[in-house]
């Protein structure tokens, strides 16, 4: 079969002084410890660069980004958006970061060619229930499927389905785990929006992942699993997170393209999957980070 060209992208931030400089910037409070308004943000950077004509462009944010995603072009954009979309002013009590970007500035991520924004993560429910459903709706309306997050459990589970070349299939699945700083309470349930959370890296959460996937999954198609796991700042993958990698990949049933990811400041990655094949990478950040691209480590399968 022909191989589908993946780009999967980590920790995508587009809130903070970067929705202050896109052109229509949503209030610039925050609740931080030491930052209370987000055009200080703006000013931090101006002070070490240099002025910022603003408004910038919707693709401005992505910087040499944009160059390597036309060199490489991929079939299939993938990124994990830890910011809500949303003019919500119900910040998450007892949380040290919250991050918005105004939902007319979701033409930054069109820029980017992004076709599937993961939810799963430890910011999508920054500014509380309501902010995730502006977030979910804003995002779709500008014609990019979500993944990991949903009005429900049932919804939050979903996979995004998107179109590959030849008529195929990718599907995106995504989990968060409250190992990455997602609350426990935001997980989503019959009655209560939220996000697809797993709480451990035991085999019953492999079997989870696995019964999803065998009821969605059809002939043919390329499987994605993004995973929100692990402390912030660092690139160690412990032996359990390993284990639980590979007996992924190693599930007979389906063997198809997995994305592995954690937080880290490794550069993102654009990658390569045969239809029938089975891989493991590590995703990472791009906008809080690197926009680089290079291979994937081989050592962190």
């Amino acid at each position: 079969m022909s191989a589908i060209r993946l780009f999967l992208c980590g920790d995508v931030m587009t809130g903070r002084g970067i929705d202050q400089i896109l052109p229509s910037p949503g209030q610039p409070i925050l609740h931080e410890s030491f930052v209370r308004s987000a055009l200080d943000y703006v000013e931090l950077a101006e002070r070490r660069s240099g002025a910022i004509a603003r408004p910038v462009p919707p693709g401005y944010i992505w910087g040499e980004a944009l160059s390597e995603l036309e060199r490489h072009q991929p079939d299939v954009r993938i990124a994990n958006l830890e910011t809500a979309v949303t003019t919500c002013d119900d910040a998450w009590p007892g949380k040290a970061i919250h991050y918005r970007m105004h939902p007319a500035n979701v033409t930054c991520l069109g820029a980017a060619g992004v076709n599937c924004a993961v939810l799963a993560n430890n910011h999508v429910l920054d500014w509380g229930r309501e902010g995730l459903a502006q977030t979910l709706a804003s995002l779709r309306a500008a014609g990019i499927a979500v993944a990991g997050a949903g009005c429900n459990a049932r919804e939050a589970a979903l996979p995004a389905v998107l179109t590959a070349p030849h008529g195929g299939r990718v599907l995106v699945f995504a989990f968060a785990m409250t190992s990455a700083g997602t609350p426990s309470n935001w997980e989503a349930t019959a009655n209560r929006s939220g996000v697809a959370l797993l709480h451990d890296c035991a085999a019953s959460s492999v079997e989870r992942i696995r019964d999803r996937i065998s009821v969605e999954r059809r002939s043919g198609d390329v499987v994605v699993v993004s995973l929100h796991w692990g402390p912030n700042w660092g690139y160690d993958v412990g032996p359990e997170r390993r284990r639980f990698a590979r007996d992924l990949v190693d599930q007979p049933a389906w063997t198809s393209y997995m994305a592995i990811r954690r937080i880290t400041r490794s550069p993102s990655s654009c990658m390569r999957a045969s239809r029938s094949s089975t891989a493991a990478a590590i995703s990472s950040t791009i906008t809080k980070g690197s926009a680089a691209m290079k291979p994937i480590d081989p050592t962190l399968r």
